[in-house]
């Protein structure tokens, strides 16, 4: 390696001969020369002994081989959390039915309505969903912990070089599967204002954890044998579109040269149940903290629209403000064959995706009927596919929009999102409609 004081010239020379060299690629092209002159002292070709990691690597980093093990390995994790967390959904739904029969016998019908239909019937329902996301994270910790994820990262990075976007890219994107906020705030990370901003862009796109209950409720009711691989393909719905809206902003309003990534990559390891499970934790207890904060406060303000009306307390659901409201914007996403209360649902979906069948809970519990019964009744599977894909795509949630505008700086950028992503879900859940009507009419 050569002396600092030498460096430093070369530095100088480059600087003062006003050429176009960054400081920046002279340091790594010193680091790599280090590096050569190490192997050559320490590496005889073909003496080597392969170690685990290497033969691993040989098969999950293939060419060919590596992203449909990817893909294989995330089918795997989804059906693993669906199937296991049936049985303790079970459990936490049974013991809130019979919270509800004790509340509903309380005198005061005011207070009985707001602990059964709203409290218990918007927050209850909403934690019933509990196991399905500790058990997603308990997939991904150990995935991360056993050093797969970031070769998952270097298997998907000859794909985001053709979305024109920087490889690192995909840890953000990743991350968007527990949370839309953490996957923007990790997009700092990417080099490049352009392809910093396109990762933030397209990182809502991602399924979060908080539309993993929608998916789940409309997976099983209307698809039960297949209901893991229906969430599999949600997930690889957002992946998808991501890819497609990043190809397209990146040639047009954000061009800029993608550059590779480099990254070390640790042998493999195995995970240990303490570390999985308390990365399982400190992600889930976060989904607790939300049901027990503004979730509880939508709960309550949506059982006030749909239990009370101009008349006062107690009128029919279809005659409450819940309905006036829907009933004002329905007629938008008529197309879709959405009702007015998918529509609710929706609206204060922007506040938490999971508020979105939360508000659903709320109203038909008001009206008498349970959510599962008022879905099969009243809603078609290719309308519920549409809803699944709506809610995939559309507006992400006031938290999200807070780190977006955050993170660019601009509330011009931020309504773009906003604006571009509602455009997105409406479109794309339109031709499932339409595409669907023609062959399942």
């Amino acid at each position: 390696m050569k002396p600092p004081n030498e460096l430093d010239t070369e530095l100088d020379v480059a600087e003062e001969e006003e050429e176009s060299i960054d400081p920046q690629i002279i340091l790594a092209d010193e680091r790599y020369e280090v590096i050569g002159q190490i192997l050559c002292e320490t590496y005889q070709p073909g003496k080597g002994k392969w170690i685990l990691s290497d033969m691993l690597d040989r098969v999950l980093l293939h060419r060919y081989l590596g992203l449909p093990i990817f893909l294989v390995i995330m089918w795997a994790m989804f059906h693993f959390t669906f199937e296991l967390s049936l049985v303790f959904m079970q459990m936490i739904t049974q013991f809130f039915v019979w919270v509800g029969t004790l509340t509903s016998q309380i005198p005061n019908p005011l207070v009985a309505s707001l602990l059964t239909n709203g409290i218990l019937g918007g927050v209850g329902f909403i934690l019933t969903f509990v196991p399905p996301i500790f058990f997603l994270y308990l997939a991904i910790s150990v995935l991360e912990d056993t050093g797969y994820l970031s070769r998952a990262a270097f298997v998907m990075d000859r794909f985001m070089m053709k979305m024109g976007l920087h490889g690192r890219s995909f840890i953000p994107l990743l991350l968007g599967f527990g949370c839309s906020v953490a996957a923007v705030m990790a997009s700092r990370t990417v080099d490049g204002k352009s392809n910093r901003l396109a990762t933030i862009l397209v990182s809502p796109l991602m399924s979060c954890a908080g539309r993993l209950p929608i998916y789940i409720l409309i997976a099983g009711v209307f698809f039960p044998a297949y209901a893991g691989t229906v969430v599999f393909l949600m997930y690889m719905l957002g992946i998808v579109m991501a890819i497609i809206v990043a190809i397209i902003f990146k040639k047009t309003i954000l061009r800029e040269e993608s550059s590779s990534m480099l990254m070390e990559l640790s042998q493999y390891q195995i995970p240990t149940a303490h570390g999985s499970f308390r990365h399982m934790w400190d992600r889930g207890v976060l989904f607790i903290r939300t049901a027990g904060t503004y979730l509880l406060a939508g709960s309550v303000v949506m059982w006030g629209l749909s239990a009370f009306g101009p008349t006062g307390f107690g009128v029919p659901v279809d005659d409450s403000f819940a309905a006036m409201l829907g009933r004002v914007v329905a007629p938008v996403f008529l197309p879709l064959g959405f009702s007015w209360q998918i529509v609710m649902g929706l609206i204060f979906g922007f506040l938490a995706k999971e508020a979105v069948i939360q508000t659903l809970a709320i109203v038909y519990s008001v009206g008498g009927i349970s959510l599962q019964t008022a879905l099969i009744s009243s809603v078609s599977p290719l309308t519920a596919v549409a809803l699944m894909v709506f809610v995939l795509l559309y507006i992400p949630c006031l938290a999200t929009v807070g780190a977006i505008r955050k993170e660019t700086g601009s509330w011009r950028w931020t309504s773009f999102s906003v604006v571009y992503q509602l455009i997105l879900g409406y479109t794309i859940a339109l031709l499932v409609v339409i595409i669907g009507g023609l062959f399942f009419v």
